[in-house]
């Protein structure tokens, strides 16, 4: 690991400092700046879900293909993400964050703007372009910003952006949706970033080393079009029945997944930099962060899922039980990032993940009549492991990775997350719709229709099979993640 140079060394913000003007208040602005972009990328997350109904309508989106809305978004920052931290370290990680902002507000303009499905879906995808470039490089500006020892604390502080921005998302998208129109979901970024972006300008300062690299075209195109098949053969059977073009779909996925590998392999400069995985505790750390991925994000759906459809909850009241959860968990996160910084980050991911489980097994117990107060209990029980566990796994990937490459480093851990996020939102509607007809199913989960009595029943039954299988993949991303115990320990006897 690279040791990180001192004040006034060339190395992040800490080098940028002005006279008369105190280190900490430079580093607390950059910090807030950080937030801000983070933010507006969870606002964009959450506020989204609600509004799929109205864009169906308004647009005319087929029920199919509205979850494109969501996947397509997420899809391309999984896909950019390597490739624009890569950017960071070659071109300034501060200049590729602010070029963010820049295409962030013009995709959001033109999301507002968008005339039928083929347009929103176009337009979201260059936002979510710009939404890569300021998520993968957020947490490199964050490490030439702190040294080492700080680094936890601060990734603690920046998940409170994250839960502060999911919950302006539900209670925004709750008021703009019901009064307004669902295309002011895209306006108020505009201004937001317009400000964020001002202030980047002023007082974020790139003096990173510049390290010169290619961009591997061919890796991402290739990874691109495996998970683009994978995912779209299991958004198609969540309404649709088994066929040989599902089929073709999966298979083709699935063999250009395999074949990514070995084009890796062989690039020079690759979208995925497998000499990293040599460090002990980097593969533990991006493969705990893709499973937590995987089990975690499904469950802000299949619980709305479960409100709106058996509990026949309107969206925006079935949101608002999941803020307390959001809530707290952003207050969780600066302790856990402290406690990483003072104990390693291992154990209070480690633990985060245990918490986490723990809500789910809560969730899976939901039935047609059960108190919404033991939803809220879930809500933060999965707010506080989720507190713990981000801040301290990105400081864990940060610490251990090379300081020229630490923007490769964080692109990758967005990279892994996002992954197991795009097919936990898939997954989780092929699960539970196994106990009713997928369309039907399909249609609550965007809220576009509600559960009949009768049946209400057997959609519950569905949904905690989908609870349990996230359970599995939380307990699968825990032991990974408790593998850096052991490590850790092997290390300090040697």
């Amino acid at each position: 690991m690279t040791p990180a140079p001192g004040p006034g060394a060339g190395n992040g913000l800490a080098a940028a400092e002005l006279p008369g003007h105190p280190g900490e208040t430079r580093t607390g602005l950059a910090l807030l700046v950080i937030m801000i972009g983070v933010l507006m990328a969870a606002v964009d997350t959450t506020i989204v879900v609600l509004a799929l109904p109205e864009m169906e309508r308004a647009l005319h989106v087929a029920l199919a293909d509205v979850i494109w809305v969501i996947i397509g978004y997420l899809l391309v920052i999984t896909l950019l993400a390597t490739q624009v931290g890569r950017l960071g370290d070659m071109f300034g990680r501060v200049r590729m964050y602010e070029a963010g902002f820049i295409v962030f507000i013009v995709g959001s303009a033109l999301c507002a703007l968008a005339t039928n499905e083929a347009t929103i879906i176009a337009f979201r995808v260059i936002q979510g372009v710009g939404g890569a470039l300021i998520t993968a490089n957020s947490g490199a500006v964050i490490a030439d910003t702190f040294p080492p020892e700080r680094r936890g604390r601060a990734y603690g502080f920046n998940s409170i952006g994250w839960s502060a921005g999911a919950i302006l998302g539900i209670l925004l998208g709750g008021v703009i949706i019901t009064f307004i129109s669902w295309r002011w979901i895209f306006w108020i970024n505009v201004p937001a970033g317009i400000v964020a972006f001002m202030l980047s300008l002023r007082v974020l300062h790139d003096h990173t080393e510049r390290v010169r690299q290619k961009l591997d075209i061919a890796g991402m195109l290739v990874l691109g079009a495996g998970l683009f098949g994978v995912l779209w053969a299991i958004t198609k059977l969540a309404t649709t029945a088994f066929s040989t073009g599902v089929l073709v779909y999966l298979v083709g996925g699935l063999v250009l997944l395999v074949a990514f590998v070995f084009v890796e392999r062989s690039r020079a400069n690759p979208m995925v930099d497998l000499s990293l995985f040599r460090i002990p505790s980097f593969s533990p750390t991006l493969l705990a962060s893709l499973f937590q991925g995987l089990a975690n994000f499904a469950v802000l759906f299949l619980v709305i899922m479960y409100l709106q459809g058996v509990r026949r909850l309107s969206p925006l009241d079935a949101s608002l039980l999941l803020v307390p959860g959001y809530l707290i968990g952003g207050m969780v996160g600066p302790f856990a990032g402290r406690m990483a910084d003072k104990v390693g980050a291992v154990w209070p991911a480690t633990i985060g993940l245990g918490i986490q489980i723990v809500a789910l097994g809560i969730y899976a117990q939901l039935g047609v009549s059960t108190p919404l107060g033991i939803v809220v209990l879930a809500a933060v029980v999965n707010g506080i492991g989720g507190g713990a566990f981000f801040p301290a796994n990105t400081s864990a990937i940060m610490k251990v990775a090379p300081g020229k490459v630490s923007g490769i480093a964080s692109g990758m851990l967005r990279t892994a997350a996002n992954i197991g996020m795009v097919f936990s939102f898939a997954v989780a509607i092929l699960v539970a719709a196994r106990a009713i007809p997928r369309r039907v199913a399909f249609a609550i989960f965007v809220g576009t229709t509600r559960l009949d009595t009768h049946v209400a029943g057997a959609f519950t039954s569905g949904l905690h099979a989908a609870f349990y299988a996230s359970m599995a993949f939380m307990v699968l991303a825990a032991l990974l993640s408790a593998t850096r115990v052991m490590s850790h320990r092997r290390e300090r006897a040697t």
